[in-house]
């Protein structure tokens, strides 16, 4: 079975619940990323996303930058262990529409993420080795009919 620990990010970039919205609006945009786990002491406490912002109307907004993270974040969110099989972690983000889920020791210590983008990284290295399997059939074929 592959794990989520098999792909997952493991060098992340988060935030604490004090952190000013600021703070995280810039890491977002300077990181090229859209969600940032909320840390007190490397464990999960919760997710700020690009979506958390919009939504509370704070992306942007001058006077909401200096409001706390806290203020904003999905407190307690939804997480996976490292040893979670990768097809479970896919059909939870589909289901719950997801964009990504925290990866958690059983204590609750941050250890990871896995996003879309690590599923489509993964789909795209998937159809290409089947590409190259295809191929490789395909010259036996001929080489074998020659």
């Amino acid at each position: 079975m592959i794990s989520v620990a098999d792909f997952m990010t493991r060098d992340l970039v988060t935030v604490r619940e004090s952190d000013d919205l600021a703070l995280a609006e810039s890491l977002l945009k300077l990181g090229g990323i859209r969600h940032l786990p909320v840390v007190r002491e490397r464990k999960l406490v919760g997710l700020l996303t690009q979506r958390d912002l919009l939504r509370s109307g704070q992306a942007g907004a001058p006077a909401a930058r200096d409001r706390a993270v806290s203020e904003v974040m999905t407190r307690e969110p939804v997480a996976v262990r490292p040893g979670t099989g990768l097809a479970h972690a896919a059909r939870l983000m589909l289901e719950r529409k997801f964009g990504c889920l925290p990866v958690c020791e059983d204590d609750g210590l941050l250890v990871g993420i896995v996003t879309e983008a690590d599923f489509v990284r993964f789909a795209a290295d998937v159809v290409r080795d089947l590409d190259l399997v295809s191929e490789a059939v395909k010259a036996r074929e001929r080489a074998g009919q020659a």
